[in-house]
């Protein structure tokens, strides 16, 4: 992302504040919907920015079309209202493998946001796990904040040489784990054994893809 100049006039126009109010009010508008939904599934996993991209074994270009496809999938959601009124879904991207998570009044729901997800130009694979049921609210968003971050603590206390934690992505939704990361099979393995015992989680399921031990 690019950095902001600490001089508020360098590199601004006179119309510049005026602008960055409009822009601010229009990422509230896409935003303050998606919220106000209670998603609640939650990723804890190091951002794609600053010093945690070092830690990433996905390129510079992927990890930015991944958080492309995030803000693309959520303005669908405000895009499509309907959809967004009858669900709580939450995306994630990793890889370019979009994963939905949440809760939607019906399977079709679900199927139809899932296929407009498929659409995007960036997206290479649609993982639908979006359930039948009512829309999850800040009591469960908040469970799932807390469990996968359980999660995040037991797979930092794995020891594998060159082992990273950061690699792994935990996505948290109504007690199934989603596990994310491009990773070897030794490292795959441990993770799951460490997170399987977290008090909590019902389902892990595994959306790893897997590298050679040199990578």
């Amino acid at each position: 992302m690019p950095s902001v100049p600490n001089d508020p006039h360098h590199g601004r126009s006179v119309a510049g504040p005026r602008l960055a109010g409009k822009a601010t009010a229009l990422l509230a508008g896409l935003l303050i919907p998606l919220l106000l939904q209670g998603c609640a599934a939650v990723v804890v996993a190091g951002v794609a920015t600053g010093a945690s991209v070092a830690h990433d074994r996905r390129s510079a270009a992927t990890v930015l079309a991944d958080d492309t496809i995030e803000l693309q999938a959520m303005k669908l959601l405000y895009e499509h209202p309907d959809i967004a009124a009858r669900s709580s879904i939450s995306i994630n991207s990793y890889n370019q493998v979009a994963l939905l998570t949440g809760q939607a009044e019906s399977s079709e729901v679900g199927r139809r946001f899932a296929d407009l997800v498929a659409r995007l130009p960036k997206v290479k694979t649609v993982v639908n796990e979006v359930g039948v049921g009512p829309s999850a609210g800040l009591t469960e968003a908040s469970k799932d904040l807390y469990l996968a971050s359980r999660c995040k603590l037991a797979i930092a206390s794995i020891k594998i040489p060159d082992f990273d934690p950061l690699r792994v992505h935990v996505v948290s939704s109504a007690g199934k784990v989603y596990l994310l990361g491009l990773v070897t099979s030794e490292e795959a393995a441990a993770v799951v054994e460490e997170v399987r015992y977290v008090p909590g989680v019902v389902q892990v399921v595994k959306l790893f893809e897997y590298i050679d031990k040199t990578a």
